[in-house]
């Protein structure tokens, strides 16, 4: 009983113990974790906004497109026996792309022109008997109309075999080759389609307030992605006479392909244009805008509060975005010192 006793006292020791410093180990990590104070205020860095006339490098970004694109179909119907082009092969105008079978078209051709030299024949021998009175005037006009009509019929079947074969309309590349040799083709279904990048034209999306920026006899700088190092000289081709999305007006350019093999259709480009704007408008650094480019934000102070705020940018050049609207003089926006902010937290600066 005795060691009993002393084992059961042993036992209660060490969970005393052990407790103990779960206990005191437990102390010990809350004083390690620190423990944000929603109250306490956050310090940053501020600047009041100011209106001023922007300057400087304006970009528009947009997207290349063909000068020339067409999906070429066949204006009548029949089955392809021969298509000699492939996906990315070079063309030239008039050039064979595909062939129909017109076989039986040409059947028929040859049974016209048996009826023609029939016809024919016949109107020699009409028009002598016509003229000894053998024969009454109404038959030689019968056969006069007769070969008129087969001669008709003769063109409206040559036009139908030379429909039958199917030839490019401009210079330019196979960008799509949509059906294969034993396909039926109908009249106006897509067959191939032929792209002309030796003139590319990009359109971009300006507001209203720099509609006044572009006119028919300036050129202007223009930027390929691809080719950065490249200035290609743009026309303007025209101005849209109303807005698309977000009130912006699109604006189309016409450029020379430096290089078709390196610069394609449905690339990027960029309009470049350094002006000084006719107007002052709020201008913030790119780096207080918080959001994304669907909802660009700041964060304004008010009352000792940062608060969340949604902002229109109209454009962006040099580090720098022009405001369109959400800002007036004498707001004030965080700037610097975003770590732990949130909306409507307490700040100083």
């Amino acid at each position: 009983m005795t060691k009993k006793i002393i084992y059961l006292a042993i036992a209660i020791g060490l969970l005393s113990v052990t407790g103990y410093q779960l206990v005191s180990n437990k102390k010990k990590t809350e004083n390690r974790v620190y423990i944000f104070d929603k109250e306490q205020p956050i310090s940053v860095k501020t600047m009041p906004i100011t209106a001023e006339l922007p300057k400087g490098l304006y970009t528009f970004p947009g997207l290349f497109e063909a000068d020339k694109e067409s999906k070429i179909s066949t204006d009548i119907q029949g089955k392809i026996i021969r298509v000699l082009v492939e996906n990315g092969d070079k063309v030239s105008s008039g050039q064979i792309l595909l062939e129909l079978d017109n076989s039986l078209l040409k059947l028929q051709l040859q049974t016209i022109e048996i009826q023609i030299e029939g016809l024919e024949s016949d109107l020699k021998r009409h028009t002598t008997l016509a003229k000894a009175d053998a024969i009454q005037g109404v038959q030689l006009e019968k056969t006069e109309l007769a070969l008129r009509s087969a001669k008709v019929q003769k063109n409206t079947l040559l036009e139908q075999i030379s429909k039958t074969t199917v030839r490019a309309p401009f210079d330019g590349i196979v960008t799509a080759k949509l059906t294969e040799a034993g396909s039926f083709a109908a009249p106006g279904m897509p067959l191939i389609q032929v792209t002309d990048i030796s003139d590319l034209k990009l359109t971009v999306n300006v507001s209203e307030r720099e509609l006044v920026w572009f006119n028919q006899s300036s050129s202007y700088k223009i930027k390929a992605e691809i080719m950065p190092q490249t200035d290609l000289n743009g026309k303007l081709l025209a101005v849209a006479g109303k807005a698309a999305a977000a009130s912006n007006f699109p604006v189309h350019f016409r450029i020379k392909n430096p290089n078709q093999d390196i610069l394609k259709a449905g690339m990027s480009g960029t309009l470049e244009l350094t002006m000084t704007d006719t107007q002052k408008m709020p201008v913030i650094p790119a780096s207080a805008i918080v959001g994304t480019n669907i909802k660009p934000q700041v964060f304004l102070i008010k009352n000792g509060k940062a608060y969340l705020h949604d902002i229109d940018v109209l454009r962006r050049y040099d580090n720098k975005a022009v405001i369109g609207s959400g800002l007036t003089e004498g707001d004030r926006i965080v700037t610097n010192g975003f770590v732990n902010l949130y909306d409507g937290v307490n700040v100083t600066f």
